[in-house]
């Protein structure tokens, strides 16, 4: 479904964005950015992240949503899996050190498409 959207129709949520410029979340967002993608990015406190605006929470994103890239940990994420599936995103990627059994079964179940990556480096290889 992904691979044939132009990066500016592709809507991509950056689950756990950070303002840090030394996150790897707040280099994603600044990367998918500037490759012509729609970012939203999702933090609890963030309100802008570079020039673009942050969201609180997985509720307040409408659909829909091409992508969803995940950069909280299973801890987090675990009060998160009815808001993610509600979302019914085109596929989800666990970043290094994301990853959840219990959110992968949901997903699985539900049908929605889910991969162990790097968004960096998907986006550095032109495989995103």
């Amino acid at each position: 479904m992904h691979k044939h959207l132009k990066p500016e129709d592709h809507r991509v949520v950056v689950l756990g964005a950070s303002p840090k410029p030394t996150r790897y979340s707040f280099q994603a967002v600044q990367m998918l950015a500037s490759a012509g993608y729609q970012v939203i990015p999702v933090h609890p406190k963030a309100h802008r992240i570079e020039r673009i605006a942050v969201v609180a929470n997985l509720r307040a994103v409408r659909p829909p949503v091409h992508t969803l890239t995940v950069y909280v940990g299973e801890e987090r994420s675990r009060t998160m899996i009815d808001d993610i599936l509600a979302l019914v995103p085109g596929r989800v990627i666990f970043n290094p050190g994301s990853e959840s059994r219990e959110l992968e079964n949901a997903l699985s179940d539900a049908r929605i498409p889910h991969e162990r990556a790097c968004t960096l480096v998907l986006l550095r290889s032109r495989q995103f």
